[in-house]
């Protein structure tokens, strides 16, 4: 598994531009889905969802079996695959990442800041209230107030220590486990996609999609270059963070279409 680990350690930023890649082909892949299901939709008669129950139970069953499957490789022996996984990814990355590379990462993971997206959270809802859109300011409202408490409580829970790092690019306290960056991007970009792709013309929802999950993969990954957060710490962060934004997505079209009916 070293050799494995060198690997990917010495090829980071080019994996790292790979995974925005396919992230945006997956994107592309869910517009296009997206699409269908509204032409289908209102080829019958219905009103279009942006997410149905079915699929959004399907999602929450897939993205809670993985945060546990996580969970409990992390809670092994030290010498188990993922820990030792995650150990020597973040040492080998330490060892090989340079500080003008390191520093462009930082200014990107800068994004996924608590006090960014909360400063941006805030501009969200003041517009949302000035055009009147009060069960979308709602609905957002909700979802940027769980980003911290949910994080923070599964932080506490597990109480899993940082990697060590001494780039003094970014310093972070508190607990590794699951990564607050990679759930607070996936909630606060997933609902923004979601509130724009309910006010903005057809046209303009492949890019909005396709720059949601371009932002939520470079920040989360931007905390494994750093080693400030192990590989495991930002996949749980995405899984923890996605099941949230199901919830929040699923109640706000169920809240919707029962306004209409």
């Amino acid at each position: 598994m070293n050799d494995w680990v060198e690997w990917i350690a010495t090829h980071a930023l080019s994996l790292w531009a790979a995974l925005l890649v396919l992230a945006l082909l997956a994107g592309d892949l869910a517009w296009h889905w997206n699409r269908r299901q509204r032409e289908a939709a209102l080829a019958d008669g219905r009103h279009p969802v942006v997410i149905r129950g079915r699929t959004a139970a399907m999602l929450l069953l897939a993205m809670g079996l993985l945060f546990a499957a996580i969970a409990l490789a992390i809670g092994a022996q030290a010498g188990d695959w993922l820990p030792s996984f995650d150990t020597a990814l973040a040492q080998d990355i330490r060892a090989g990442m340079s500080p003008a590379v390191l520093r462009v990462v930082a200014a990107v993971s800068h994004l996924g800041d608590l006090w960014s997206v909360a400063a941006a959270a805030v501009v969200v809802l003041a517009i949302l209230l000035l055009r009147r859109q009060l069960p979308l300011a709602a609905s957002w409202t909700i979802a940027m107030a769980g980003i911290v408490p949910i994080n923070s409580a599964l932080k506490a829970w597990f109480q899993r220590p940082r990697p060590l790092h001494d780039h003094g690019f970014i310093m972070e306290k508190g607990w590794s486990f699951p990564s607050g960056h990679a759930f607070g991007a996936m909630v606060f970009y997933g609902m923004l996609a979601y509130v724009l792709l309910r006010l903005l013309p057809l046209r303009w929802h492949r890019a909005v999609i396709a720059a949601a999950v371009a932002m939520v993969t470079v920040i989360g990954v931007s905390r494994i270059l750093l080693q400030v957060h192990y590989f495991s710490d930002v996949l749980a962060g995405y899984a923890s963070g996605l099941a949230w934004l199901v919830v929040c997505l699923g109640a706000a079209e169920w809240w919707r279409l029962r306004r209409k009916a």
